[in-house]
């Protein structure tokens, strides 16, 4: 439930509302719009029954939330999130670019991918030290070895690590070394995982899993944001389907219909929506006109010879091309006024 203020209620007044609700044993959390005061409530729906919050002063209105995703709702919070990585801002109206090899694979491969994507104006690198493959013999990923690289790479080149987290028992590991942590496809519905990393208060990465639905999707970021953890940012990258000629099919439509259902983040993978590097390019315009937040791309210094996924792997002269585009569209959006916020 939402709780709708006077535009003249008090902070006084505001603050009754929040007692009200906490002495009942439900949590609440205060919004302030520029000409609109809200608190969102949660918890037993027993409980909220026996609150009479349209009684007190400053109170205008209830709204019950029909979600199920209730934190991760637009109707819970009706003003889109800006999530804050260690001064990267994701979400603010500005293209975030996270890119690198999808394997971290040696430190001079990390450190000269990470020269490249900085040069491209890219604010993360992203690069897995866990791998989770689909065949065992495959590449499974430096580990803590991959996590020390990483950690290197942003003491010399100044770039947020974002990394991907497998398992709960690695998660405090993971956090030590990288400012967002990634929650890949396959872990989408590790339950305990999206507490753990709720828990952990790093900014999450919560990528869309190989069938999921809008609903499961937000559902499993609400699981993040009820341990308390708002950084949440969504990561479109392609569903299953039919279709044998693409790596996956990347579902544009999401990014539109998150930033309807939802306040959060949303950034577009076209490396692994496509599994195509040639595809990357337009797949990336396009996610920056339908109103994404930002990219991940896979960049490698050399695909050929990549120890995971080399196929959809930029080079660096297609990475700078495909950045510089990036940003011209964003720029061209906003001073266009056909810039895509909340829908």
């Amino acid at each position: 439930m939402i709780v709708i203020m006077n535009p003249d209620a008090t902070k006084r007044d505001i603050q009754e509302v929040v007692e009200a609700i906490e002495n009942v044993g439900l949590c609440a959390k205060i919004m302030e719009g520029s000409e609109q005061k809200i608190v969102g409530l949660i918890g037993d729906k027993r409980n909220i029954d026996t609150l009479s919050l349209e009684a007190l002063h400053g109170v205008d209105h209830t709204v019950a939330i029909s979600k199920s995703y209730k934190l991760a709702s637009r109707e819970f919070h009706p003003i889109s999130s800006v999530v804050d990585v260690d001064g990267i801002k994701i979400g603010d109206g500005n293209p975030v670019i996270m890119a690198g090899p999808c394997a971290v694979e040696s430190l001079n491969q990390l450190l000269e991918a990470a020269k490249i994507v900085k040069k491209g104006g890219a604010q993360f690198l992203r690069g897995g030290a866990y791998k989770p493959r689909t065949s065992p013999y495959s590449f499974q990923g430096l580990k803590d070895e991959g996590l020390k690289y990483l950690a290197e790479a942003r003491n010399q080149t100044g770039l947020k690590i974002v990394t991907e987290v497998t398992e709960v028992e690695a998660v405090e590991t993971v956090a030590k070394y990288a400012d967002m942590l990634q929650v890949g496809a396959r872990n989408m519905q590790n339950f305990r995982l999206l507490q753990e990393v709720g828990q952990s208060q790093k900014p999450v990465l919560l990528k869309r899993g190989l069938a999921a639905t809008l609903e499961e999707w937000l559902n499993a970021a609400e699981y993040i944001m009820k341990e308390g953890n708002n950084n949440v940012v969504l990561c479109e990258r392609g569903i299953r389907t039919y279709e044998t000629y693409t790596r996956n099919t990347l579902d544009m439509s999401a990014v539109a219909a998150v930033k309807h259902l939802s306040h959060l983040p949303i950034i577009v993978d076209p490396s692994h929506g496509t599994g195509k590097w040639r595809m990357v390019k337009p797949m990336a315009f396009a996610a920056i006109a339908a109103g994404a937040d930002g990219l991940m791309i896979e960049v490698h210094p050399n695909p050929a010879k990549a120890l995971s996924d080399g196929q959809q792997s930029l080079t660096p002269e297609n990475y700078l091309t495909v950045s510089r585009g990036v940003y011209k569209i964003s720029q061209f959006m906003h001073d266009t006024g056909l810039a895509i916020t909340d829908l």
